[in-house]
């Protein structure tokens, strides 16, 4: 090799040309061949990889080479032979440049510390692709740990390039972390809360990619697209993104909506406002004309003969009808509102049915209507509630009652 590398030289002095003037055109004229030759070898080694492995990923069953081939791993592969040749050579070529020959050899080894992380780099995201096309950890923060991996590597990688460029050892510089790690620590809080907090996510299973989540401090309402080790990306119903810091998640409230997704149906909680003036007790025309409609009819029937089992037992004076017991137009379409909620098709019958009375208040006695529509998609669950209070809304004249709305006397 020192043949070889001193061709030049030896041909140069032969010709006529000055010792130190040979040695340095030797050396300019061997970086321009090397340079020309690594390159040459780069390209056809890549081109051989890439070949061989990508007609093999397109024959094999399994993802795990195709994530490689697109995660760039043989094309840093194929640079380490070039690279290996290079450092080979570099001592060959400037024997007569010690102090440059020192720099390069500092050069080329921070370049293979760099080439061995990005390596592993992309190692590691085919191991990330390649989990979360299984359909058991499609929901699980992979990059979370992905990322703490490429810190861990990182930072050995900095060690060793700062232990290069200063010609210490490393135990050297791991002491002076030893005696920095509070400062280390601040650095690094958002980092180390961030790592522990994905453990907790993962562990409690809190939180999952594609889980619907609220968090109204953030302004968050949507799905979950992404878990990192630093914060969680929420995709809203408005295509915006949210990005919350992923310790919030173990040190704040927020609503998981997966519960609902995961159940046999999703909650109706709403409420009709009925006018208090409008409620009243139902005389015998009253409850004749109500038994009419099917869905109370036998309900009618049988607290009808209720009412006057009772009263005719204590002798009830029914020339007022307050005295004794009534039905109202109120409880009565109470009922319908449930008998009418338990025969709908897109309630679940098998959860909570109920409708029940609210408080009184100035703007209304409220009827909320309780219960679980068997369709949780959005659109589908905002059709249902609008289908059941349209009915519902133009159901209440039927018994005599009016809805609350707020007047204003407009001055003239």
């Amino acid at each position: 090799m020192k043949e070889i590398t001193q061709y030049f030289h030896d041909l140069l002095v032969s010709k006529g040309v000055s010792e130190e003037v040979a040695v340095y055109l030797n050396v300019l004229i061997g970086v321009i061949l090397l340079l020309l030759f690594l390159f040459v070898i780069d390209w056809v080694i890549r081109k051989i990889f890439l070949n061989i492995f990508k007609k093999y990923a397109s024959k094999s069953k399994n993802t795990f080479d195709d994530y490689l081939v697109k995660n760039k791993t043989f094309d840093y592969l194929s640079h380490v032979i070039p690279l290996s040749l290079s450092i080979w050579i570099i001592p060959y070529l400037f024997v007569a440049f010690p102090t440059t020959e020192r720099y390069l050899e500092i050069l080329f080894d921070i370049i293979t510390i760099t080439l061995t992380i990005w390596i592993v780099r992309s190692i590691l995201r085919t191991f990330r692709d390649f989990l979360k096309s299984l359909e058991s950890f499609k929901d699980k923060p992979i990059d979370s740990y992905i990322q703490v991996f490429m810190i861990f590597i990182w930072s050995i990688g900095g060690i060793f390039i700062f232990s290069s460029i200063t010609g210490k050892s490393i135990w050297t510089f791991l002491t002076a972390l030893g005696a920095m790690s509070a400062v280390i620590l601040l650095i690094f809080k958002d980092t180390i809360l961030g790592f522990v907090a994905s453990i907790q996510v993962a562990v409690n299973d809190t939180v999952r990619i594609g889980d619907w989540i609220t968090m109204e401090k953030y302004g968050a309402d949507g799905d979950v697209i992404e878990i990192n080790l630093s914060s969680v990306k929420v995709q809203n119903f408005d295509k915006t993104i949210t990005t919350i810091p992923t310790y919030h998640l173990t040190s704040q409230s927020f609503r998981n909506w997966r519960g609902m997704i995961d159940s046999g149906g999703r909650r109706i909680k709403r409420s009709i406002l009925i006018k208090a003036s409008s409620i009243k007790f139902l005389s015998e025309n009253d409850i004749e004309g109500l038994k009419k409609i099917v869905l109370i009819k036998e309900y009618l029937t049988n607290s009808q003969a209720k009412v006057q089992s009772y009263n005719n037992q204590y002798k009830i004076d029914k020339e007022v009808l307050i005295n004794g017991r009534n039905l109202s137009n109120m409880g009565v379409f109470r009922k319908y509102v449930e008998l009418y909620l338990e025969n709908h098709p897109y309630i679940n019958s098998d959860m909570t049915i109920m409708s029940r009375q609210l408080p009184p208040t100035a703007q209304g006695t409220p009827l909320e209507i309780y219960a679980f529509s068997n369709d949780k998609v959005w659109k589908n669950y905002e059709n249902i509630v609008a289908d059941i209070f349209d009915h519902l809304l133009a159901a209440v004249s039927y018994f005599n009652l009016e809805i609350f709305e707020l007047e204003y006397n407009a001055k003239k």
